[in-house]
């Protein structure tokens, strides 16, 4: 029997909502390699030799608070992620009333959905799955279902679309997991060694193979969270999103580029009571600017303010 060319087309993006269980799992993951690396940690490690007292006892203090800390801010913005809406075309929306001047009607929507664009090329697009029009940046998502404002990817990890009112929290996810995976696997790594020593490792297999779990997931999570986060500190400099990144054109000026002091402004990255603080902005600062210039005279530049800038908030 002969079929058409259309009854025999198979449209992969149908099967994408199978993502959205797959997500749901994931959450339970993370949630499990937390559990897995808190038990390795503090219940197994660190955790009973408060009670030694000596040198063991501020060992134990020196790893346990900045871990504290740095794992609930990694659950805060996780979650953030999760639970914030990564930002939706309001309905009915229409382009800037006023072309010339570049200016978005208020009453259509957010900031995110005002044409930044030169009067020369403005370009409306249409969503033919949502039936509406769709602001610069916008990208419809198969797997929500809907189009996201200046949408960055779908992540499986957070069930959610990465978009203009979530990408914060995604940056500081990355940055905290990187922070804190790391922490776990310099303070697992003398542990992680003696299992290869000659001499007896005190321990039941349960808790020997824990440690060792803990330490193999944390020191993979800490490598692959490193790339994404130099990836996304770079995409942030830029103003681009990973689906501009490999959509866009080679130009000598990106057109939303507006520098990176006010690009990294754009995505609210320090607005954040716990993320305000000025060492910390400076040190994502430093990072950008290590990725496209010159290492050497770069700190020489700005090692003298950055460290004043520390000291300041030490005191």
């Amino acid at each position: 029997m002969h079929r058409s060319g259309a009854a025999m087309a198979w449209n992969v993006f149908k099967f994408c909502t199978a993502l959205r269980g797959l997500g749901s799992i994931m959450i339970f993951l993370v949630l499990g390699v937390v559990g897995v690396t808190y038990y390795a940690v503090v219940l197994t490690n660190y955790g009973p030799a408060l009670y030694g007292g000596g040198l063991g006892c501020l060992i134990s203090l020196a790893v346990l608070i900045p871990f504290h800390f740095l794992l609930v801010m990694l659950l805060w913005s996780y979650f953030s992620v999760v639970l914030t809406d990564p930002g939706s075309v309001p309905p009915n929306w229409r382009p800037a009333s006023d072309e010339e001047r570049g200016e978005a009607d208020a009453s259509n929507g957010s900031e995110f959905c005002s044409l930044q664009t030169d009067s020369s090329n403005q370009i409306i697009r249409y969503c033919r799955k949502c039936n509406q029009l769709k602001p610069p940046r916008c990208h419809h998502c198969s797997v929500c279902g809907r189009c996201v404002l200046k949408m960055d990817h779908h992540c499986v990890w957070v069930v959610n679309c990465v978009g203009a009112l979530n990408y914060k929290y995604f940056l500081l996810f990355l940055f905290y997991t990187f922070l804190e995976t790391s922490l776990v696997t310099l303070s697992l790594l003398p542990h992680f060694i003696a299992f290869f020593s000659d001499g007896e490792i005190p321990g039941t297999p349960g808790t020997l193979a824990t440690t060792f779990l803990a330490f193999v997931l944390n020191l993979a999570f800490a490598l692959s969270v490193m790339g994404f986060l130099i990836m996304h500190i770079s995409l942030v400099a830029a103003n681009t999103t990973t689906i501009e990144a490999y959509e866009k054109k080679t130009t000598a000026k990106w057109r939303y580029d507006l520098g990176r002091k006010r690009n990294f402004e754009q995505v609210h990255a320090f607005s954040c009571a716990f993320y305000s603080c000025s060492w910390c902005s400076e040190l994502l600062m430093l990072c950008s600017e290590l990725l496209t210039h010159d290492c050497k005279q770069l700190l020489q530049k700005q090692s003298t303010c950055l460290c004043a800038r520390l000291l300041l908030n030490l005191f």
